[in-house]
């Protein structure tokens, strides 16, 4: 069977997917889909789960440590007939009969990553190898949320998927950047040797409702600071770029990936491109504008640039981004108010 991947080329699977199950094949009753969110606690995780609850067709199964994930995000499904919740590390084998896998799971920011380097190498690499085990067994689909970071600090922009990327194997973020690469590797080996039917979504940066506040990421950083009158701090130079989608495009793209019948790796993400210094400007002048900006140190290894390259996204799924940066900030603006309890002045 033909596959066609990132770079052009056909790749040969020497078995067929596996079976899925039985209920798959009946002629009388239409069982419902039985989908998997690793991470489903998390940021992403929870927006697709709210997603997928939609559908009456779906039950959804989340399993997740809550590492940096949160059940609160989870609340409104929590005793919901078609919902289950397992506290559950992906690093450990799971045994359950799904038909779809969203694995999520994974710390996404650099303080969590950062603070516990080996864990998130485990989560990417054993957590890869038990969900891709699980998906042979009983020959689910399986999407990885793959990321931007396999660019490394690029030096082509923007960045199709095609571009192999430029990556330090051994500085402070190679546990996500070098984690991230060698999932995608064990996904395209198990669909090559094992025919599991993969799909691979390399995501940019996302913000929404239910970042984490303090989670080190731009987004999150700037609104939270601006909600405490606390400095906008920006790190130096101040002129590299980020492109920044927001959640519910992102959750679109993953779930027309899903359905759709490419393998991917595919990007997802908002190609509109920022400078932090400009980001830092925009949250002032729609939350605080009497918040000074402040710049300070860099972290090792940040990327200059990051913007990607939607063509395939666009032509093979027919998505791009809908809501624009001014539109999703106030949003999160909103949600962010609420769980620190600043209420809006007038």
């Amino acid at each position: 069977m033909a596959q066609n991947t990132s770079n052009g080329e056909h790749q040969i699977t020497t078995k067929p997917p596996p079976l899925p199950s039985p209920l798959r094949f009946s002629k009388f009753f239409q069982s419902n889909m039985r989908i998997l969110v690793t991470g489903g606690a998390g940021f992403i995780g929870s927006h697709l789960v709210d997603k997928l609850m939609e559908n009456e067709k779906n039950e959804v199964i989340v399993a997740d440590n809550y590492f940096t994930g949160s059940k609160d995000n989870l609340r409104k499904w929590i005793g919901h007939p078609r919902f289950e919740l397992i506290r559950h590390d992906v690093t450990e084998p799971l045994l359950v009969e799904v038909d779809q896998i969203y694995h999520l799971a994974c710390p996404a920011s650099p303080i969590f990553y950062k603070y516990n380097p080996v864990k998130t190498i485990k989560t990417n690499v054993i957590g890869t190898l038990n969900m891709l085990g699980l998906a042979k067994r009983v020959g689910a689909r399986i999407l990885l949320t793959s990321t931007s970071e396999v660019y490394g600090d690029p030096l082509v922009h923007p960045q199709p998927e095609s571009y192999w990327g430029n990556v330090n194997p051994i500085g402070v973020r190679s546990c996500y950047d070098e984690g991230k690469r060698v999932a995608e590797t064990l996904m395209f080996d198990y669909h090559r040797q094992h025919g599991i039917q993969i799909r691979i979504a390399r995501i940019f940066n996302t913000y929404g409702p239910r970042m984490n506040i303090d989670d080190g990421r731009v987004v999150s950083n700037f609104i939270a600071q601006a909600l405490r009158d606390e400095p906008l701090t920006v790190q130096l130079p101040g002129t590299q770029t980020r492109s920044f989608c927001y959640v519910s495009d992102m959750v679109d793209g993953l779930i027309r990936l899903m359905e759709g019948e490419h393998t991917g790796p595919i990007n997802i993400g908002n190609p509109g491109e920022f400078t932090m210094l400009e980001l830092a400007e925009t949250v002032k002048e729609l939350i605080n504008p009497k918040v000074e900006i402040k710049k300070v140190d860099n972290t090792p290894d940040d990327p200059r640039q990051r913007k990607p390259d939607i063509t395939k996204a666009t032509e093979l799924l027919g998505w791009e981004p809908k809501v624009k940066l001014r539109d999703g900030l106030p949003l999160m603006e909103e949600d962010f108010r609420q769980r620190l309890g600043v209420a809006k002045k007038n």
